[in-house]
């Protein structure tokens, strides 16, 4: 009788820590992240057209219309302003491990950190760029949850070492049914929360290969520290059609400022 109770008390205890389902194992979690990683992949060049809305407490909301480049079989990234006029042709460009900005009024450039604003804004680098969680985090089950209609699963990711992130510990929920991740939560070292992100709607085209690509058409980042203050991020459009093979590169960027 008493075994029995015990195996009662860690059933449980489990469905407990999986708020109804049992908890996930690390190979299981690690394969949410592989396939959140690959299926915004595309195998060849990805080209987005978004806007930027930047809300600051007692100030004037700014309009940044973007485009930004991504080349996944050499890893290279891009992102270009359109507008306001004021804006324009300023720039950030990833080479390797490091990111840099160009500002046509100087011309100068000007390396950064990942925890750097992209125009001011609360979207950081990794926002934009192709998504490497299994790569960058080793993830702990926190448990399922509800949000909205949608059944989620919650992690709790915690940057290798190695890693050169703009956040070292990060909460996601994780739609159970499609994969996609509806909410992020992130983290200073300390554990006080920095920025809440929704990503309501996700959408998929197929590339030239023929593989299905995923993207959040819009993303809300929310300023934990300052309150009141979040961007919106809202993409247009998406090509999958091939970049010019120069365009990855200080020369091209600054051509755009002429």
């Amino acid at each position: 009788m008493a075994r029995v109770l015990g195996v009662l008390v860690v059933w449980v205890v489990a469905l407990g820590a999986g708020g109804g389902a049992w908890a996930l194992d690390e190979a299981k979690m690690v394969a949410i992240l592989k396939d959140l990683d690959e299926r915004q992949r595309a195998l060849g060049d990805f080209t987005a057209h978004a806007f930027i809305q930047r809300k600051e407490k007692d100030k004037e909301d700014v309009v940044y219309e973007s485009l930004f480049y991504r080349r996944g079989a050499d890893d290279k990234f891009m992102f270009l302003v359109l507008a306001p006029k004021t804006e324009a042709g300023q720039g950030y460009l990833r080479i390797d491990d490091n990111l840099w900005l160009y500002t046509p009024r100087t011309g100068k450039w000007e390396r950064l950190t990942e925890r750097d604003r992209i125009l001011g804004t609360d979207g950081r680098r990794q926002d934009f760029d192709e998504s490497r969680l299994a790569e960058e985090y080793v993830p702990t089950f926190v448990g399922a949850g509800k949000l909205g209609k949608f059944d989620t699963w919650k992690l709790k990711l915690t940057a290798r070492p190695e890693a050169d992130v703009a956040w070292p510990v990060l909460e996601l929920e994780v739609d159970q049914s499609s994969g996609n991740v509806l909410k992020r939560l992130d983290y200073a070292l300390s554990g006080k929360l920095m920025r809440r992100t929704l990503y309501p709607k996700w959408l998929k085209i197929t590339d030239p290969k023929g593989k299905e690509v995923w993207y959040a058409e819009q993303m809300y980042f929310y300023d934990e520290v300052e309150k009141g203050n979040q961007s919106v991020v809202k993409i247009k459009t998406v090509d999958l059609s091939p970049l010019e093979a120069n365009m990855f590169t200080k020369a091209w960027l600054e051509s755009k400022s002429r």
